[in-house]
């Protein structure tokens, strides 16, 4: 037997590799699209240096001290994560809005805990998390992925090995952790491809979805006495090949790429390749070439440097807004400072300390210390939230003219008495569509509704749409209650109301999304039919056509033909329809914005034209080729003058870059009365 604990120089390289494709990737690089594969590549890495660490132990002496084993584990990865951990909460409260605080706070508390990959996991199907700016401390998610692993692992490693001796004639102790792995890894795989398609965001950073890459791994320790026969030849292709995949992944794939997925074997297997050769030699020219000094001094920071890299990349974003590529690389260029500092001062020293080492309850102190200073950073961040002035009741909207546009009273000013609501809520002050659970998700086709208004009534006005038709239930609860009318409502996340094939962000058919627009049309159509359809949404789709997705003008000119389609069907069956027209869209988030200064509030607001041409034309086009469709304006109440202002009437006008506050929306009840009154009056003569 020769897998004996050694020093592997190509593994240190290829540690280096890993790191270099991910820092390349988050440097936004244009030919590293897929350099996010570095993070698989790790995987597999760690699966077999455990697994190798694990097996030598439990064959040397029968048994596996879990003890010393975790004791290893938090000595190696404990402390440089509490380094980090605070310093990325100093950062956060130095440049970043307070608005953010909170939840990067959040994000803090699920790094330091390693569970942050099942926070974000969440995030990705939430669609009220879904725009926002990317966690300083997100890359902490791999590492989570990791931890779980290793704390689960040894434990089935350690039911094995007792099963095993209970029962005689069994298999080998290596054949018997190869089934063990089989069982947790093709379930994985399997689970991995149905997730990346059924949901992509959360498939990215679920454990369930990645053991079978650290699975890989660890097969390959379990196999090494096998691979040690490989001939010098055959180990230098497979070598060769391996780095080659690894590559051909970080240059082709990018982030349309469905990921994990079937995607993941060529980084996956890739790795295992080189892994495998290096057992055999690393005299082969891949492994003198990833076993090279540059290399493994690079490999030997890796860490280090993937926990510096991006709250830093985070923290210049804050400063200059979105990174070119040049100060993206400049930006994890001056990473290694901070990497090699950390490494030098806190990692190696504590990692390698004998005292620690020979005494285990030390080491755990030592790990309840980091834990202990990375939460309450934490909670210092928390704290540290500034408080603002606010009113339980401001007039927003009702502070504007009749005809608002032009009004004084919408200008953007810097200051102004109060704040509704607090900065801090506004991305929670959602419509009640969304905790009443009836805005439907992107996955499920089944029509979700809820009613508002008067609840009594017979007459009936539909609400249908995406998120931009939601953000108008609290004016219409208004106008329901006033005039005694019953408010359904039909929205579903990122699909709006038309018959058009959309895609998802993965760049795939949305087919939840056509199928719920034909059960919508049958509900707005059928027996039950509303009185009136009141819709409005978004421009950002793309459209998928004879087996691809459009571009953005084709895109555009298929969704109006869509739109106007699905109108046109509505007004056949004999039902009235009323189009609001979409939001502008901003450049920035104002909500942020406000949060940082509440004292100069002009620095939030964005010019008006640029807002409302990026809301698009697509529902104007839509209205003018069917004919008879109003298409009503509220934006002049929301955007009144050459500014979009962010605080209208002391309401916080925006809860994102293109949706508004529940808050403000209610407060244009009395402005889109105008719109819709006669079409309410009508109604109310006819039932008479």
């Amino acid at each position: 037997m020769t897998d004996r604990p050694r020093f592997r120089p190509d593994v240190e390289g290829l540690r280096a590799v890993a790191v270099l494709l991910v820092l390349a990737y988050h440097a936004g690089l244009p030919l590293v699209g897929g350099g996010f594969v570095g993070v698989d590549v790790f995987f597999v890495i760690s699966g077999f240096l455990i697994t190798g660490l694990i097996l030598r132990e439990v064959e040397s002496t029968g048994r596996l001290r879990l003890g010393r084993f975790y004791a290893r584990r938090i000595r190696r990865l404990l402390p440089a994560t509490a380094v980090v951990l605070a310093a990325t909460a100093a950062l956060t409260m130095l440049l970043l809005p307070p608005l953010r605080w909170p939840s990067v706070a959040g994000d803090i508390t699920a790094a330091a805990t390693y569970v942050v990959n099942w926070r974000l996991a969440a995030d990705s199907v939430d669609y009220l998390a879904a725009g926002d700016a990317p966690s300083p401390v997100q890359h902490f998610w791999s590492l989570a992925v990791e931890e779980q692993f290793y704390l689960l692992w040894p434990v089935l490693i350690i039911a094995l090995v007792w099963w095993r001796r209970r029962r005689r004639g069994t298999p080998s102790l290596r054949r018997t952790l190869l089934a063990g792995l089989a069982v947790v890894a093709v379930p994985s795989f399997a689970w991995s491809v149905h997730l990346t398609t059924a949901s992509p965001g959360a498939a990215y950073f679920a454990t369930t979805t990645r053991v079978w890459e650290l699975a890989a791994g660890a097969a390959l320790a379990i196999g090494a006495r096998r691979l040690e026969r490989l001939p010098r030849w055959v180990a230098g292709a497979l070598a060769g090949g391996g780095l080659a995949a690894i590559g051909w992944a970080a240059l082709t794939y990018d982030a349309t790429t469905a990921f994990p997925g079937t995607a993941a074997l060529v980084p996956v297997l890739g790795t295992a390749a080189v892994i495998a050769a290096g057992v055999a030699t690393v005299r082969t020219a891949p492994g003198r070439l990833l076993g090279s000094a540059p290399m493994r001094w690079v490999g030997g920071l890796s860490y280090s440097l993937y926990l510096w890299h991006w709250p830093l990349l985070m923290a210049a974003s804050a400063v200059w807004g979105a990174l070119s590529p040049a100060q993206g690389t400049l930006v994890v260029a001056a990473a290694f400072v901070p990497a090699w500092l950390t490494h030098r001062l806190v990692e190696a020293p504590i990692h390698h300390a004998r005292v620690l080492a020979v005494r285990p309850g030390r080491t755990v102190a030592v790990g309840v210390a980091a834990t202990a200073t990375a939460l309450l950073a934490a909670l210092v961040t928390v704290k540290a939230v500034p408080e603002y002035a606010t009113a339980d009741e401001a007039p927003g909207a009702a502070v504007l003219a009749p005809d608002p546009a032009g009004d004084p009273d919408g200008m953007p000013v810097d200051q102004v008495p109060a704040l509704t609501p607090d900065p801090i809520d506004v991305p929670e002050d959602n419509p009640d569509i969304y905790p009443d659970g009836c805005q439907q998700n992107a996955e499920d086709a089944d029509l979700a509704s809820c009613a508002y208004g008067d609840l009594d009534s017979d007459r009936v006005i539909a609400l249908a749409g995406d998120s931009h038709a939601a953000q108008w239930q609290p004016a219409l609860d208004v106008l329901g209650e006033r005039y005694g009318w019953r408010i359904e409502t039909y929205t579903k996340s990122s699909c709006g109301f038309f018959a058009a094939e959309v895609t998802t962000a993965a760049g795939v058919p949305y087919t939840s999304c056509r199928e719920w627009n034909e059960a919508l049309l049958d509900r707005l159509t059928g027996p039950d039919k509303p009185d009136l359809v009141v819709t409005s949404g978004s421009n950002s789709y793309r459209v998928w056509e004879d087996g691809r997705e459009l571009g953005d003008d084709a895109s555009a000119d298929r969704l109006a033909d869509g739109l106007r389609d699905s109108w046109q069907a509505v007004r056949a069956a004999g039902v009235e329809l009323v189009v609001l027209e979409n939001t502008p869209w901003l450049d920035q988030d104002p909500a942020e914005c406000v949060s940082a200064h509440p004292d100069q509030l002009t620095e939030c607001a964005r010019p008006r034209a640029d807002a409302v041409e990026k809301a698009g034309d697509e529902q104007h086009v839509a209205a003018r080729e069917l004919g008879g469709v109003d298409v009503v304006d509220l934006n002049r109440a929301i955007c009144p003058t050459d500014e979009c202002p962010a605080v209208i009437g002391n309401v916080v006008v925006w809860r994102d870059d293109h949706h508004l506050t529940a808050t403000y929306a209610r407060s244009l009840a009395s402005h889109l009365d105008a719109e819709l009154r006669p079409y309410l009056a009508a109604a109310r003569r006819s039932a008479a």
